[in-house]
């Protein structure tokens, strides 16, 4: 039997590829709006984050969200983001 492959995807932080099902999506919609993705499967533009205060912090002092995502994102919306992330936080990484 044939294995599966495991998609592979970015963190925006760190800049290391780990399997998808292991970070969290950030997608910009079509309308502009900023959002966390749970299912990993909302429509819109993504970028992946490691789950852990390290890759948040590197993201937010690069802008990398704004850079990969390819829009200005207003400050206020950058920090609920980064709070709402703080929910999905693991310590294992």
């Amino acid at each position: 039997m044939k294995t599966r492959k495991i998609p592979m995807r970015r963190c925006v932080g760190c800049m290391e590829s780990k399997p998808k099902k292991e970070l969290i999506r950030i997608v910009a919609a079509a309308d502009g709006q900023l959002s966390i993705d749970a299912t990993g499967k909302a429509n819109g533009r993504g970028v992946y984050l490691c789950p852990n205060s390290r890759c948040f912090a590197l993201a937010k002092k690069k802008r990398a969200i704004s850079r990969s995502l390819e829009m200005e994102i207003p400050a206020q919306v950058s920090e609920r983001i980064f709070e709402e992330l703080k929910q999905y936080e693991r310590t294992d990484s």
